[in-house]
């Protein structure tokens, strides 16, 4: 046959992937992303190292002074918690929905001040009743009391029984009794509205915001949902440290007896002050006696309920004290100082940097402590040293 002599080559199926010319375009973009995420990553890390090389420690700087006079020493430590000596948890008279709450945390009070107010609709319309029930009584009185005179001038002539004048006489009392009635009605109905009224009982900071609008209040907190307290308050003027001291270090302290103190928060600032009263009586559980230490002084920075650490000082002999206002001497906190090397030192600034100064020291008074040497008078040192201030690191004075 002839389809023998057929050329079947040209029905082949080519299967030869045709090459195609790669995508310059592509190529050039990803190479342009990945420069600019190189040269940003360059720069973060540049700035990130010049920042490092650049950051200067902060120090506050104190003064190195010369001083005469007597000098305490502590016998005791002690700790203790700030506690408010007028505090109260101001709550309502009445029980009811709050409708008005004026305060909130931090603002200051005056005494008698209106801080919170209860709904009082139903209180309004009983004093309004008992306003009314008193104007009717009071008009009674005049028809009363006119009749009760007539009726003892006719009596005084004659012209009426005696049964008639009782009878007039007994009306005007009854009236005069219900006139009385109806005045303590409204009195009660005042005092139910001022109730509705919760005023502060002292000047005073507000602590803590105990209730809402809308909350119920009731004195006692009768159910789960109400509110006992609406607010609590203090008086910042009456801040006093409450310490334990041992039962067996109780004779080391005496009223009036001086002290410092140093809140756990401000560790840098001490505070004088004063013991302004030995509890007279001690707790058997911890074997030690409450002192209530009072500040001779101090700033807004001190709140309830920090913790405190308290330093009960003790005068020097009278030789001491003489000896001392002969001899000025040199005191610095002894934050001030440190150890390097097993040397005592101070630091000094000089061209912002911080300055490692040897100095000798004596004596220590409370949180400050004498320097006999390496320092002078009215220099200004580092006032509190860290781990990360070393010779020649660069400073930054605040």
């Amino acid at each position: 046959m002839e389809t023998k002599n057929i050329d079947l080559s040209s029905l082949r199926i080519n299967r030869t992937e045709e090459k195609r010319p790669p995508d310059r375009t592509k190529k050039i973009v990803t190479r342009i992303v990945g420069s600019v995420l190189l040269l940003v990553l360059a720069f973060i890390v540049y700035s990130y190292v010049n920042s490092l090389l650049d950051k200067k420690e902060e120090v506050k700087l104190t003064t190195v002074t010369l001083q005469t006079g007597a000098y305490s020493s502590a016998v005791l430590n002690s700790s203790g918690y700030v506690v408010a000596q007028r505090k109260a948890a101001v709550a309502s008279k009445g029980t009811g929905r709050l409708v008005f709450l004026g305060v909130v945390e931090g603002d200051q009070v005056r005494k008698d001040q209106i801080i919170a107010r209860l709904e009082d609709n139903d209180i309004k319309a009983q004093l309004d009743q008992a306003k009314a029930n008193l104007k009717l009584a009071e008009a009674d009185l005049k028809d009363a009391e006119n009749f009760y005179k007539r009726q003892k001038e006719l009596t005084a002539k004659g012209l009426i029984s005696q049964q008639e004048f009782e009878t007039a006489e007994a009306r005007y009392n009854r009236t005069l009794a219900i006139i009385d009635l109806a005045s303590a009605q409204v009195t009660a109905a005042e005092v139910a509205m001022e109730n509705t009224l919760i005023r502060a009982p002292f000047d005073g900071t507000v602590l803590t915001k105990n209730a809402d609008v809308g909350e119920i209040v009731s004195p006692f907190g009768a159910s789960i949902n109400s509110r006992a307290a609406v607010v609590t308050m203090a008086d910042m003027t009456s801040l006093q440290v409450e310490a334990d001291v041992s039962e067996s270090n109780i004779e080391k302290i005496t009223l009036n007896q001086e002290c410092e103190i140093v809140l756990d928060a401000y560790p840098e600032k001490s505070y004088p002050g004063f013991v302004a009263k030995i509890v007279p009586t001690a707790d058997r559980s911890k074997a030690t006696v409450l002192v209530k230490v009072g500040f001779k002084e101090y700033d807004s920075r001190v709140l309830p309920e920090m913790s405190a650490k308290v330093t009960f000082l003790t005068r020097r002999t009278d030789k001491d004290e003489d000896k001392d206002k002969e001899k000025p001497i040199l005191l610095a906190p002894s934050s001030a100082t440190g150890k390097r090397n097993g040397r005592d030192v101070v630091f000094v600034v000089k061209d912002d940097k911080a300055v490692e100064v040897q100095v000798q020291l004596g004596r220590k008074f409370g949180d400050n402590i004498e320097i006999i040497s390496g320092v002078s008078s009215g220099e200004s040192i580092i006032d509190k040293l860290t781990e990360k201030i070393k010779d020649g690191i660069a400073v930054k004075v605040l």
